[in-house]
């Protein structure tokens, strides 16, 4: 793989902490570690129809502020009682566009991003107070996909995903709009609003692993933001472009994209990095490929590791499937190269290879025709990379691993019907979607969302040199009705951490809208020594 560079003062900085890691134990004998169990669930009773996606906490009022995007609203849930949520508010949503995608709050702020009718047109950055009062609203780029706050409060970023029209023909520019709210919510205009755009990068040379392959798109018409983190001095976010296999490295202070960086390719051959490749080999079967797998990070989150920024990504993996341009093909249609290949006829078996999905637009690297490489959505893994982009960690392929062995009966399901067990293998397996990081104790962890078997993945990420597995819990019945609303937790999508100190219990709780049941679920979290 080839990975970006590191700047000088970086890699002198991971250098001496890693020897530092290495020298020193991270008081391994007073580790504790972290149980999660539920506490409580709220339903909308609407199945498939994205009726609870992102979620936010706010502390001063003990709610949370769902996305409810079948209907059009922000609905507001009451836990001061965690094991009964309950509908206190709903906050529509319609007047300012088609549907919410995503929503934020802090200081008694509550952001929420609404695409226009027209998916290829400016949407909105809408502001309410913590009662759902309307405050003001801005103008964004088009398909403003998920909104943020700063650490410091002074700003609210909004990736602009920027999606083509389902013939191709209307291709908006992607962008990131930062918006200075540091005069009040209130008092917003449109003067607050400043646009980082691509421009710049249009011909630019960019890392062989930044995909720029829209047809006829210009790289700033290309670039999808999706995702965006913001380090803990609001001077700089990262920005997941999900499709493209890149990160953008955004200056706030001045709105610019300072930077693009390729996250290179994960190599299946490699111990540790197998990956289950087919829905027809009857059986769980985690091997190693001769695939690379595009990193495609969907969410994204950073912390502090001995003062230094790191970034964490769940990498899911996305295509381009529409009408007028899809990308999306099957290992067993593509013609192999003979050298690259020599088994290609045993490779395209359907109980091996041929049923992995592909891409048409990668592979051909000597433009003769046929591919001499094989390419993968998402790494079915989560990251922690430095902030300019360096792998310092990868879960390879454990989150297949875990969940084999905690479902073998279920392995790689979908979320949207049970009996369906190894179904996604041919696909992007467990999908790793939601992520959210939380800090108990001087302890840091990474949540994670499991998009098709479901469930949340738990990981001791405070040293990210020695990463460790803590838990897995899925809060799904697999003998249950996903229509009828019997098979608890499908198809989790965002999620939200809460300390001890803003708890209304005391003790921290993950929260997590659960996209395809439409619930939002809470858990508890007890320490353990």
């Amino acid at each position: 793989m080839r990975s970006p560079s590191e700047s000088r003062p970086f890699r002198f900085a991971t250098s001496l902490v890693l020897s530092f890691c290495l020298l020193t134990p991270v008081a391994a004998a007073r580790a504790s570690s972290i149980e999660l169990s539920v506490v409580g669930t709220f339903t909308t009773g609407a199945f498939d129809e994205s009726a609870s996606e992102i979620v936010a906490y706010d502390p001063g009022t003990q709610r949370v502020f769902v996305v409810n995007a079948q209907a059009a609203t922000v609905d507001v849930l009451d836990i001061t009682d965690p094991a009964t949520p309950t509908l206190v508010n709903v906050i529509a949503v319609a007047t300012w566009g088609a549907s919410a995608n995503s929503v934020a709050v802090k200081n008694g702020v509550v952001a929420v991003a609404v695409e226009d009718d027209d998916k290829q047109s400016p949407g909105m950055a809408v502001f309410f107070d913590v009662d759902g009062q309307f405050l003001s609203a801005v103008q964004a780029g088009a398909l403003p996909d998920m909104v943020t706050f700063s650490p410091n409060g002074k700003w609210v970023l909004v990736a602009n995903e920027g999606e083509p029209s389902d013939d191709y023909l209307v291709d908006p520019e992607g962008s990131v709009s930062v918006i200075d709210i540091s005069g009040g919510a209130a008092s917003l205009t449109q003067a607050d609003v400043r646009t980082a755009d691509f421009s710049a990068f249009n011909g630019a040379s960019l890392d062989p692993s930044v995909r720029v392959y829209g047809p006829g798109a210009t790289a700033a018409q290309d670039f999808e933001p999706e995702y965006i983190a913001v380090g803990r001095g609001s001077r700089f976010a990262w920005v997941a472009m999900q499709e493209n296999n890149a990160l953008a490295i955004v200056h706030i202070p001045s709105a610019t994209v300072v930077a693009v960086v390729g996250l290179g390719f994960k190599d299946h051959q490699k111990p540790g990095r197998g990956m289950d490749a087919s829905n027809r080999d009857g059986g769980i079967n985690i091997a190693n490929w001769p695939v690379s797998g595009m990193y495609q990070p969907d969410s994204i989150a950073s912390y502090d590791f001995f003062g230094f920024p790191l970034l964490v990504l769940a990498n899911e993996g996305d295509s381009r499937d529409y009408d007028g341009f899809s990308e999306e093909e099957r290992v067993g249609d593509l013609v192999l190269d003979p050298t690259a290949f020599p088994d290609a006829a045993n490779l395209q078996l359907d109980e091996n290879l041929g049923r992995l999905k592909t891409t048409v637009v990668n592979g051909d690297t000597d433009g003769d025709g046929d591919f001499d490489r094989i390419f993968s959505y998402g790494a079915r893994s989560f990251s922690i990379r430095s902030p300019t982009g360096h792998v310092l960690f990868d879960s390879g392929d454990q989150l297949e691993q875990i969940t084999a062995s905690a479902l073998p009966g279920e392995f790689n399901s979908t979320n949207d019907e049970n009996g369906s067990f190894d179904d996604r293998s041919d696909d992007k397996g467990p999908e790793p979607e939601a992520l959210t990081l939380g800090r108990i104790g001087w302890r840091t962890y990474a949540f994670l969302g499991l998009e098709r078997v479901g469930g949340v993945a738990v990981f001791d990420i405070t040293n990210p040199f020695h990463v460790t597995f803590v838990q897995y819990l899925n809060n799904r019945d697999f003998s249950g009705d996903p229509v009828a609303g019997t098979a608890g937790d499908l198809g989790p999508e965002g999620m939200a951490f809460v300390s001890a100190e803003e708890s209304p219990t005391g003790a921290p709780l993950l929260i997590v809208g659960n996209e395809v049941s439409g619930s939002t679920t809470i858990y508890e979290i007890e320490v353990v020594d």
